[in-house]
C-alpha cells in the first residue's frame, strides 16, 4: 500500500521540492502552507508521516506536534531552520520522531522518511519480548504493561525494543542512534536523552516506581535486568 506523506511548510519552494522527490520515490503526498490548514489535513487525511515545519504562520510546528500527539502516533519529522539544540530537543520531547535542519538534501529527506516509516512498520522477523509484566510485540507495534497498552512513537518503540532485547547490556547514545536510524550522527546523540525521558514517563505506571531504563552516568543506558527477576 502506498504511504501517504503530509508536508506542512509555508515555503512554497521547499514544499514543491519535497513533493517532487517524495512522489518520485513512490509516496502519495498532500500539502499545506499554514499551521491551521495542516492540522486540519492531518486529522482528515490521516497520513503515515508528517514533514512539519517548526516556524509556521498562525499555529507553529511545536503546537501542532503537541496537539497531534494527544490524538495519534503518526510519525512526525520536524523541519527547522533553527540551529539551537534546545529548539530541536523540545520538538523531540513533545513527540517528534526526528528532525531535519534546513537547508537539507532532498535525497537525505527521502531517506529519513523511509527510515522513520520502516521503524513504525516494525520488523516482521522480530520476536515478542517479555520482561516481568512488560510485553513488547514488534510485529504488531504494541507495548503492554499489566496488559494495558502503552502508546509510544515509532522512535520510542525502537529504543525500548533495542534496550529490552538485551537486559543489562549498556548502550551508548551513539549505539541507540545506530539502532533507530541506521547511522550514528554525533550531533544527534543528545536527542536520545529526550526520548528516554518520554519513555520513562510513559512506562511509569503502577509498579512502585520500578526503573525500567537505568542511566549509567557517563556511558549510556540499559534495560533493568531485574525486570525478569
Amino acid at each position: 500500500m502506498t504511504k501517504k506523506i503530509l508536508i506542512i511548510d509555508d515555503e512554497t519552494k521547499i514544499v514543491e521540492i519535497c513533493q517532487d522527490y517524495l512522489k518520485a520515490a513512490g509516496f502519495s503526498v498532500v500539502t499545506s502552507l499554514d499551521g491551521e490548514g495542516g492540522l486540519e489535513k492531518a486529522r482528515k487525511e490521516k497520513p503515515d508521516l508528517i514533514l512539519l515545519d517548526l516556524m509556521l504562520p498562525g499555529i507553529d510546528g511545536l503546537d501542532i506536534c503537541r496537539k497531534l500527539r494527544k490524538e495519534s502516533n503518526t510519525s512526525i519529522i520536524m523541519l527547522t531552520a533553527r540551529v539551537e539544540e534546545t529548539d530541536k530537543l523540545i520538538g523531540l520531547e513533545i513527540g517528534a520522531d526526528d528532525y531535519i535542519t534546513k537547508p537539507f538534501s532532498p535525497r537525505e529527506m527521502v531517506a529519513r522518511v523511509r527510515t522513520v516509516l520502516r521503524r513504525a512498520q516494525g520488523d516482521s522477523s522480530a520476536e515478542v519480548i517479555r520482561a516481568g509484566n512488560l510485553t513488547l510485540d514488534r510485529n504488531r507495534f504494541i507495548v503492554l504493561i499489566n496488559e494495558q497498552e502503552i502508546s509510544l512513537t515509532p522512535t520510542e518503540f525502537e529504543i525500548l525494543a533495542t534496550l529490552a532485547s538485551q537486559p543489562g547490556r549498556i548502550f551508548s547514545r551513539s549505539q541507540l542512534l545506530m539502532a533507530v536510524r541506521g547511522v550514528a550522527f554525533e550531533s544527534y546523540e543528545r536527542a536520545i536523552d529526550s526520548h528516554i525521558r518520554n519513555l520513562r514517563k510513559k512506562l511509569d505506571t503502577d509498579m512502585s516506581n520500578f526503573e525500567w531504563i537505568v542511566t549509567i552516568h557517563g556511558v549510556g543506558y540499559k534495560f533493568n535486568e531485574k525486570a525478569n527477576a
